[in-house]
């Protein structure tokens, strides 16, 4: 009897599934690359929350943001203080309607996530630029998320490290977070992220205002 038994519960064991492993962070990192490999352009909400390292002063900015590959962006905040940032892939302008100045940069050229902006953007590879671990998610964020913490292998002048956070079961993006040399911390939290919506390029396009000084590398204008 005892024999029949514990056969029954062997074979009812064995037809159980074993619950599969939470992934590593080097599996995490790769399964987020194949994921992110396949997004050609998104769109999306967006909340920055940043606070500052040596002042402790906090702000919370709002807006909207396009993403192109290769390189190409569009961030537009609209509270509480109206600014741009526009990339079409060559050139970064910086605009604060307040300032009546634009800023000019050049987009690097190389394949190195030199910016975690531009990281969004195409530039770098979570398994080739960066060592990969799990860390915690923050307070408030939404269940099943999982952060992604990646330092860079090679020193970049904007930032120490970038945490992803990951919804575990699409992969999509819900945040990223990262902190400066100053110790600065900015968290950017997305919603209404809309994947692979075929942006046209002259979203990308920035047009100079009128009546704007501009400063490029080679200085102002």
């Amino acid at each position: 009897m005892w024999a029949g038994a514990a056969l029954v519960l062997a074979v009812v064991a064995a037809a159980i599934p074993l619950r599969s492993a939470e992934p590593t962070a080097a599996e995490l990192a790769r399964s987020v690359q194949r994921k992110y490999d396949s997004i050609r352009d998104f769109s999306a909400d967006f909340v920055h929350n940043y606070k500052s390292g040596a002042l402790r002063k906090q702000l919370t900015e709002k807006g909207h943001v396009l993403i192109k590959k290769p390189g190409k962006m569009r961030w537009e905040y609209t509270s509480p203080e109206e600014k741009l940032f526009v990339s079409d892939g060559v050139k970064i302008y910086s605009y604060v309607p307040q300032d009546k100045q634009v800023v000019v940069s050049t987009v690097p050229s190389d394949d190195t996530a030199s910016a975690p902006a531009l990281f969004l953007a195409g530039k770098g590879n979570l398994v080739r630029d960066f060592t990969p671990s799990l860390t915690e998610v923050p307070t408030g964020t939404a269940a099943g998320t999982k952060a992604l913490k990646l330092v860079p292998k090679a020193p970049q002048p904007d930032y120490d490290w970038i945490v992803l956070l990951i919804d575990q079961g699409t992969l999509g993006l819900r945040g990223l977070m990262s902190t400066d040399a100053q110790g600065g911390t900015s968290i950017f939290s997305f919603a209404n992220l809309k994947e692979n919506v075929n942006l046209a390029d002259k979203e990308f396009t920035f047009h100079m205002p009128r009546g704007v000084d501009v400063v490029t590398d080679a200085g102002r204008h």
